[in-house]
């Protein structure tokens, strides 16, 4: 008997015992009889999280279609002018913050762009940055996470524009994402323009 043969029945004899899965059970299913039953606490807490995240996030789950790996997105609403639009695409705005989602699951980043977003506009940041990676296919998982994010970002009133970065700040791996004016720093502007004015 030579090493190989001795390597495949010391594999055979090892594995004698397991059991293969059925057919359709080769992910992890919650519903499994096998699964430890939460405790109550966690129970609570998962309840809380799940009201928390239904109340506020209003970012869709749904399936999009995925954009091509190597195409720049770019996205502006109405009433934004074009030269807005193109210093965005220069790279001409200062990046306030930015936001990494590089091989993060799709779900935790759905959760973390609304939240960054949000906390963004709140603290009166104009341009930030999302880091999703660049994938080498369209089915790519950092291609899969920026098509979602061109959907969610759309999804945003605070969101006036986004465009891919440029290549000193990732490329097609990242997207630059201009904010309108918090409240706050719009009546400061008014108030300072009403003070040029008067006599």
């Amino acid at each position: 008997m030579n090493a190989n043969q001795r390597d495949e029945q010391l594999f055979f004899s090892e594995m004698a015992d397991v059991i293969p899965l059925n057919k359709g059970r080769n992910r992890a299913d919650a519903g499994s009889t096998g699964a430890r039953t939460p405790s109550d606490a966690q129970l609570a807490r998962r309840a809380s999280a799940q009201d928390g995240e239904q109340e506020s996030n209003f970012l869709s789950d749904e399936f999009v279609d995925l954009l091509p790996a190597n195409d720049p997105i770019e996205f502006r609403r109405d009433g934004i002018q074009t030269g807005v639009i193109e210093k965005l695409r220069h790279g001409g705005y200062q990046v306030d913050s930015q936001l990494n989602l590089i091989k993060r699951p799709v779900i935790e980043c759905r959760r973390e762009l609304f939240n960054f977003i949000r906390q963004a506009h709140h603290h009166e940041l104009r341009c930030v940055m999302i880091i999703h990676g660049r994938g080498k296919s369209d089915e790519s998982h950092a291609n899969v996470v920026r098509s979602y994010v061109g959907k969610w970002l759309e999804q945003f009133d605070e969101v006036q524009a986004y465009v891919t970065a440029q290549p000193r700040h990732g490329g097609i791996g990242a997207t630059y994402v201009m904010l309108r004016k918090a409240p706050r720093a719009r009546q400061r502007n008014r108030e300072l323009h009403q003070r040029r004015r008067a006599p």
